[in-house]
This record gives C-alpha cells, sequence and structure tokens, in this order.
C-alpha cells in the first residue's frame, strides 16, 4: 500500500474548517474544475437523501472525467469514520467502487490556537496488480496538483 501525505496551516478557527469539510459542497468547492466532478447522489446512513452532515454510514455516488478526456469514472466513497474530540476532529472516507484497488483518506484537523492544521493522508492501490505496485508512486504526479489545489482554496474560502 502506498500513502500520499500533506498538510497545510488554514487561518481559521477548527469549528470553521471541521463545517465546511463536513459537507458534501465543501468536496465540490475542494475539487479542481479540471477534475470535471460531478455528484450524482448523496445518502446519510439511514439513506435520506442530501443529508447535511456527512456522518459516518453516508454514501457519496459520483463521476469524475480528468481534464475532460475520456469516459466519466464513477466513484463511489463511504464515510466510514468521524469524530470530534475537543482540539482534534477527522473523518474516513473510503472508497467502495472507483478506479483504484484501494483508497482510504484520512482526513484530521488539530486546533492550533486560532488556526487549524489540516493534515489529509491517503492509503491507495492501483488496480493491475504488482504492475500497479510497481508504478503506486508515480500516482503522487497526480495527487500533488489536486491536493495543493485542495489545501490553497481551503485557505482562501475559510481564511
Amino acid at each position: 500500500m502506498t500513502v500520499y501525505h500533506r498538510r497545510t496551516r488554514v487561518a481559521a478557527p477548527l469549528d470553521e474548517v471541521w463545517d465546511f469539510h463536513s459537507r458534501v459542497g465543501g468536496l465540490e468547492a475542494l475539487t479542481p474544475d479540471w477534475m470535471n466532478l460531478r455528484i450524482e447522489s448523496v445518502r446519510g446512513p439511514d439513506g435520506e437523501s442530501d443529508p447535511e452532515i456527512l456522518d459516518p454510514g453516508s454514501r457519496i455516488d459520483a463521476s469524475v472525467r480528468p481534464f475532460g478526456v475520456g469516459p466519466r469514472q464513477r466513484w463511489t466513497s463511504v464515510i466510514t469514520d468521524r469524530e470530534r474530540d475537543g482540539a482534534t476532529a477527522y473523518f474516513v472516507d473510503e472508497m467502495a467502487d472507483g478506479p483504484f484497488r484501494h483508497w482510504e483518506h484520512t482526513h484530521r484537523f488539530f486546533a492550533d490556537g486560532s488556526e487549524t492544521v489540516v493534515d489529509d493522508s491517503v492509503a491507495y492501490a492501483l488496480p493491475f496488480g504488482s504492475l500497479g505496485e510497481a508504478v503506486a508512486p508515480l500516482a503522487r504526479v497526480g495527487f500533488e496538483p489536486m491536493f495543493r489545489f485542495r489545501h490553497r482554496r481551503t485557505r482562501a474560502l475559510l481564511e
């Protein structure tokens, strides 16, 4: 399993950063336009449509078409864990269906005075067995601009 990691500091309180990332609107706002994201449906843990907060069990069905090239790629994420405890918070989304053999994205948030440290960690495995494992470190080439955008956009929207 390969892990991608990125951390940034946001000049905004944990409450605001946490609330923003707890909603599907945060995902939409933080996905670069070149990914051509389309949210197909969002279901809460009890099956309710378009829940306000993405609690564990929430399911997001989406599709992307990076750079408008090729067919749309379907992607289903499930929120598997979510917790807020004082000055720290985190949630985990796992790919239930999509282009990776494995995808687990842990979003961590740490209050630091009036600022928040945002920490993203993605454990992933590409398809195609040992060939996918051999080239997995190269996926960083694609992850880096996307997560750089996400962190810059978080600062731009919340600071």
